[in-house]
């Protein structure tokens, strides 16, 4: 199963040991905030823009006080960086949930607790109810707004990946109601190598941890959540 927007190219993210995330290929640095309306979030708002840059380095410890860049704090702390998200395609890992005109793929492990799944009556009882126009495209729209691509959808008919393409960028995540700060979402299919050298496998969306706390490195693993990791960005005062 593959669901990237496009071919790799000069963009490029290394994970560096124990140390930052190095962008390269002038990929452009946003901020996106979890929009919540009674508890469940519902969609995404614009944040503003960082200046453009042709590379730069981003926290992976969580402790910087220029975030969301490094400021080399992950040396004077001891930062352990060691990556342990499981390597293997997302189609060798998923449940499978399969609706009448959708199916529906579900990596768990690699949820970022953003919950934008839980919207209407939820991504798994939307697909349940596909042959349902209005919950079909309830369904489509649902899951194309998990960040970290732990949803995904199948079109039955002509067995295609249902893929809402993205540009080619970073999104540095807030979540105001929860009062934490969250992920780097990336998107447009931005290939991501380990420290080791090896490309992970290359996605639309996926959740960088950037608080430092997750089990499955370098993924998120809503671990921010739990920590209650703030930056210290304005819109999560309340």
């Amino acid at each position: 199963m593959s669901e990237s927007s496009s071919s790799p190219g000069k963009e490029k993210i290394v994970v560096m040991k124990d140390g930052p995330y190095v962008v390269s290929g002038s990929v452009p640095l946003v901020k996106e905030n979890i929009i919540s309306e009674g508890g469940i979030s519902t969609g995404w708002e614009k944040g503003g823009r960082y200046p453009d840059r042709k590379a730069y380095t981003l926290c992976r410890c969580g402790r910087t006080s220029t975030p969301p860049y490094c400021d080399n704090t992950h040396t004077s702390i001891g930062f352990d960086g060691t990556e342990k998200a499981d390597r293997a395609p997302l189609s060798e890992r998923c449940a499978v949930l399969e609706g009448p005109t959708l199916t529906l793929y579900d990596r768990k492990d690699l949820c970022a607790r953003a919950g934008h799944c839980q919207q209407l009556t939820g991504a798994w009882t939307l697909v349940k109810h596909s042959d349902e126009e209005e919950k079909r495209i309830a369904a489509i729209g649902v899951v194309n707004e998990c960040p970290a691509g732990r949803l995904v959808l199948r079109n039955k008919k002509n067995d295609e990946i249902i893929e809402i393409p993205a540009e080619k960028e970073i999104a540095v995540v807030q979540h105001p109601h929860k009062g934490v700060s969250g992920p780097l979402w990336v998107r447009g299919g931005i290939p991501i190598v380990a420290a080791d050298s090896e490309t992970y496998e290359v996605r639309n969306r996926v959740t960088l941890c950037r608080c430092g706390a997750s089990e499955r490195k370098p993924f998120c693993d809503g671990s921010h959540i739990s920590i209650n990791y703030n930056d210290g960005d304005p819109s999560l005062k309340r």
